[in-house]
C-alpha cells in the first residue's frame, strides 16, 4: 500500500463577495480534486484543537496523527530541526520574521508587510548574517531560513513572553501586540536594536531605489523549545518523504521521521516549481510507502487578500500536483491519496481560522469509496455529514482503518 498526503496550505475558504458568495474552491476549475470527491470519499478534519491558535504548525501535527496539545511547543523549534540546529533542553527558539513596519518612527507604526515585499532569501541572508554579528553575542544566535522566514535563538533561556503572528496584525499599529509577560523587555530590546541597524543597512539601500519595500524590522514570535515526538515512520513501521519548500514543514518531517527532499525552484509562493514536486513525490513512492506534499501558495495568497492569485494557486495545485501524481499513482499496486486543507486561510479575513477543512481520500480499493459523484469544496464537505474530530484522529484511519471512514 502508498500512502499520499497532497497538502493545500490554507486552501480552504469562506463564501466572499469577491467571487459572487462563492469560495475559492468553488470557483476554481479542478477536475482531479473533483475525480477525488465524486470517486473517493469527501468530509471535514478538525485540525485546530479549541483554544489553540490555528497555525499550520498545529494543523499539520494534527494531520500527521499527532495531539497537538500533547507535542506542540510552538512553531521555532520546528523549524529549527529543518534547518539542523541543535537545542538543549532550555533553549528557547523563536521565529524571526523580516518584516516592513509603516510609520516606522511614529507612535502610529503598524504592520505594513510581514513578508517585507517577499524579500529573496539571499538578500535576507545577508541581513540575518549582519544582524548576527551585530547581536548574536552569547546567549543568542540568529539562523537565515528562507526568504522572509527565519530564526532567533537564546540559549538557556528563561521562560518567554507571549507573542502575536506577524500575519494577524496586518495593516495594525504595532503597539497592541508586541510581546509581553515574561522576558519581554530583553525581545522588544532585540527587535528595537535590529531596527536600528536594519535602518542602514545596504540591501535596504537597495531595494528602496529599486522601488521595493525594505526590511525594516524584525518580528520575534512563535517561540518554543524542543518537542518530544515518537516519529510516524516508527509508529506505522512504514518509510516516507517529506516534499515542501517551508522550514516549518520540512522541520515537522524532519521530526516525524521523513525524509525531506528538497525541489529545485521551490520558493513557497505561487511561483513555486509545481512540476518539481509532483516528480519529487513519484520517485519517493519508487522505493518509500508514504509521501507528504506540501504547498504554500494559496495560504500565501489568502494572507494577502488576493482572490485571482489563491484561485490560480488551486488550478496549479491541481493540474500540476494532484493530476500527475492521481495519473500515476496506480502503477505501484494499492494506494490512498488524501487531498485537503490544513486549516481555511479566509480571503476577508487575511490569516488563518479554526474551521474545519474539506478532505478527499481516494483508495484503490473500491469498497474504501463513497463514489457521491460531488466535487471537492468546502459545502460539499459539510453536506457530507462526515467529519473526523479530533483531526489527530485522521492519520491512524488512513493508515490503517479507512474502510471503516468510508463506511460510515
Amino acid at each position: 500500500m502508498k500512502y499520499v498526503i497532497l497538502l493545500g496550505d490554507g486552501m480552504a475558504d469562506y463564501p466572499t463577495d469577491k467571487l459572487g458568495g462563492k469560495t475559492p474552491l468553488q470557483v476554481a476549475f479542478t477536475p482531479f480534486m473533483d475525480q477525488m470527491a465524486a470517486e473517493g470519499t469527501i468530509g471535514l478534519v478538525d485540525t485546530i484543537p479549541p483554544g489553540v491558535n490555528p497555525g499550520s504548525d498545529v494543523a499539520t501535527l494534527s494531520v500527521l496523527g499527532y495531539d497537538p496539545r500533547e507535542t506542540y511547543t510552538g512553531r521555532g523549534p520546528l523549524e529549527a530541526a529543518s534547518m539542523g540546529i541543535e537545542l538543549g533542553p532550555n533553549d528557547m527558539v523563536y521565529r524571526c520574521n523580516l518584516v516592513n513596519i509603516g510609520d516606522m518612527d511614529t507612535p502610529d507604526a503598524f504592520m505594513d508587510d510581514f513578508t517585507a515585499g517577499h524579500i529573496s532569501s539571499t538578500e535576507a541572508a545577508e541581513i540575518i548574517y549582519d544582524l548576527n554579528k551585530e547581536l548574536g553575542k552569547p546567549p543568542y544566535e540568529f539562523f537565515p531560513g528562507v526568504g522572509y522566514r527565519h530564526l532567533f535563538v537564546w540559549r538557556e533561556s528563561p521562560a518567554a513572553p507571549e507573542t502575536t503572528p506577524p500575519h494577524d496584525i496586518t495593516g495594525k499599529a504595532i503597539a497592541g501586540y508586541l510581546p509581553r509577560g515574561n522576558s519581554f523587555e530583553e525581545i522588544n530590546s532585540i527587535m528595537r536594536r535590529a531596527a536600528d541597524i536594519l535602518k542602514n543597512h545596504p540591501i535596504n539601500a537597495k531595494r528602496n531605489e529599486a522601488g521595493k519595500k525594505q526590511a525594516n524590522s524584525i518580528w520575534l514570535w512563535g517561540q518554543g523549545r524542543k518537542p518530544q515526538i515518537v516519529p510516524l515512520t516508527q509508529k506505522y513501521s512504514i518509510t516516507g518523504g517529506m516534499v515542501s519548500a517551508v522550514d516549518l514543514l520540512k522541520g515537522i518531517g524532519v521530526i516525524a521521521g521523513l525524509k525531506v527532499c528538497p525541489v529545485e525552484g521551490a520558493t513557497g509562493y505561487i511561483d513555486t516549481n509545481y512540476e518539481g514536486k509532483a516528480n519529487m513525490a513519484l520517485d519517493i513512492l519508487n522505493f518509500m510507502d508514504f509521501v507528504f506534499v506540501h504547498l504554500e501558495a494559496p495560504d500565501e495568497m489568502g494572507h494577502e487578500g488576493n482572490a485571482e492569485g489563491k484561485i490560480k494557486s488551486i488550478e496549479l495545485f491541481d493540474e500540476k500536483i494532484v493530476g500527475p501524481i492521481l495519473n500515476r499513482i496506480g502503477s505501484f499496486g494499492d494506494y490512498r491519496v488524501i487531498v485537503l486543507s490544513d486549516h481555511p486561510t479566509p480571503l476577508d479575513v487575511r490569516t488563518h481560522v479554526s474551521d474545519p477543512s474539506p478532505f478527499a481520500v481516494l483508495s484503490s480499493r473500491k469498497e474504501e469509496n463513497m463514489a457521491s459523484g460531488v466535487s471537492f469544496n468546502e459545502i460539499n464537505a459539510r453536506e457530507s455529514k462526515r467529519i473526523i474530530s479530533p483531526g489527530h484522529l485522521l492519520m491512524e484511519k488512513f493508515i490503517n482503518d479507512w474502510r471503516a471512514v468510508a463506511g460510515s
